[in-house]
């Protein structure tokens, strides 16, 4: 979680009260959206670099992500005319829309500046959830209670409003999890099964590697042609993808997204992920029914691998 360096500053002196150093801050936010969407939007790495930033001022770079126990996320906090703040976050605990546990240590120019554990508790009914962040922090190399306070606290509104536009689908496929991998990042298989039923896929372009694209059109049924255009600006193999939906090719934006690939006793459970740009973006979704067209493409994946 990125701290907000317009209110923290760069590093200073330390101060010469030592108590001022220590501080318990305790952060609640109650979300329009499903526990199981909060629980991405709080863990996916995608989602994370939507809505770290603080403020408009603030720009983040994820240097690297691994979100599972033992694993770190590595990130540059940027404003203009001051030295880039790092972010180190390591995971201790991962309870899946339940708990989970990190450390935090923010530095500067080579300086530690705090460190942090923080600890989220989640709980939910129906489409809505509720988010308790509970941050005990250690001053280092001057006091950081307000720049927390601020930067935690714009971040995590960020956060409850990407998670009200964002669509979270899964399902597990009853095959090995390089199978499904293949099958999906594979431009030979790739076009055969993308899209809801009936649907068929035009390729223009398809090159799946980190920095690549997919220019294609998907055709209904009825013949109508929708322009897509996916830039994938992360590929880890077999276990995560993240692209940026395009409205044709190099058209706006319509969505960040992610597809993550986790193995289940020999099966694999797919998780696919998309934050719509804005709010009305995501409710004409909802009202065309793009999460049943979605599962239905995870359904047709699932027929393409037991064919194999």
């Amino acid at each position: 979680m990125t701290r907000n360096p317009d209110s923290s500053g760069m590093a200073r002196a330390a101060p010469d009260d030592r108590n001022d150093r220590f501080a318990t801050l305790t952060f609640d936010r109650d979300v329009a959206a499903p526990l199981a969407v909060l629980w991405e939007a709080w863990t996916a790495p995608a989602a994370r670099a939507i809505w770290a930033a603080p403020s408009p001022s603030v720009t983040v770079e994820f240097l690297e992500a691994d979100t599972r126990v033992g694993g770190r996320e590595v990130s540059l906090c940027k404003v203009d005319g001051h030295p880039d703040i790092r972010c180190e976050c390591g995971w201790l605990v991962l309870q899946p829309e339940m708990h989970s546990v990190n450390y935090e240590v923010i530095s500067s120019e080579g300086m530690t500046q705090s460190v942090a554990l923080v600890t989220a508790d989640f709980e939910g009914a129906d489409e809505r959830s509720r988010l308790v962040v509970t941050v005990q922090l250690s001053s280092l190399a001057e006091d950081m209670e307000a720049g927390y306070r601020e930067g935690f606290g714009a971040g995590l509104d960020n956060l409850a409003g990407a998670a009200e536009r964002t669509m979270v689908l899964q399902r597990v496929i009853q095959a090995p999890r390089s199978i499904v991998w293949g099958a999906w990042m594979n431009p030979e298989t790739l076009p055969q099964w993308w899209g809801p039923e009936g649907f068929s896929c035009r390729t223009k372009r398809i090159d799946l590697r980190t920095g690549g694209e997919w220019v294609f059109d998907m055709i209904a049924p009825d013949g109508t042609v929708f322009p897509n255009h996916h830039l994938y600006h992360e590929v880890l193999p077999e276990e995560r993808i993240g692209y940026t939906l395009l409205w044709g090719e190099n058209g706006p934006k319509h969505a960040d997204a992610w597809a993550s690939f986790e193995d289940r006793d020999g099966a694999t459970k797919v998780t696919l992920g998309m934050v719509f740009s804005t709010a009305a973006e995501f409710q004409e979704a909802k009202g065309f029914n793009a999460e049943e067209l979605g599962m239905q493409t995870l359904g047709k994946l699932e027929r393409f691998v037991a064919s194999r």
